[in-house]
């Protein structure tokens, strides 16, 4: 059983982020783990703070580092990743060379209720993750534009191509992590 953790970069309730990720789960296989790791809460990284570091540093580091795989799902905010997000990849990329992503297979979709796609952001993760030693699955490329047309007020996806697409990259993704994953 391999263990998905899931990290939506949107933190707004209903995101169209979280719709995208539990569409994307749904492919993953029935045995399949999935976790999905909050970083709403997590203080904003500070250097000083390695020596003593707060609790939920340490749970967040714990919770990434209990994860086989990892599914990132996020909008684009001005043209990069949100806030929260780099925090988070910060947070659990520290202390220096205590990284608890590295070797971890990686999947990013990101999406944008413009037509663009969050193609901006989904590069600037990716770049994230080349540094910080992750394998990133790299097709298919999951840019989801107009999402507000392809989900519910909740943001749960519900156009079916799009369904089937994300669930499709589920299942592709579970494949690709199992060459990792010991």
């Amino acid at each position: 059983m391999t263990k998905y953790g899931v990290i939506v970069g949107s933190i707004r309730k209903n995101s169209y982020s979280k719709g995208v990720a539990d569409a994307i789960v749904a492919g993953l296989p029935a045995d399949a783990e999935v976790t999905y790791l909050n970083i709403a809460k997590l203080p904003l990284y500070n250097q000083d703070y390695d020596a003593d570091s707060p609790a939920a540093y340490t749970e967040f580091r714990q919770a990434v580092a209990a994860q086989d795989a990892i599914i990132f799902v996020t909008p684009e905010h001005n043209r990069s990743i949100p806030a929260a997000l780099k925090n988070a990849l910060d947070v659990a990329s520290r202390p220096w060379g205590q990284s608890v992503w590295a070797g971890k297979p990686a999947l990013v979709a990101s999406q944008s209720i413009s037509g663009i796609s969050g193609v901006l952001a989904h590069h600037v993760l990716r770049q994230s993750l080349v540094f910080l030693d992750m394998p990133t699955m790299q097709q298919p490329e999951l840019y989801i534009g107009n999402t507000d047309k392809l989900a519910d007020e909740t943001g749960k996806i519900t156009n079916e191509g799009t369904q089937s697409f994300l669930a499709g990259a589920g299942k592709q993704f579970s494949e690709f992590a199992a060459k990792f994953v010991k």
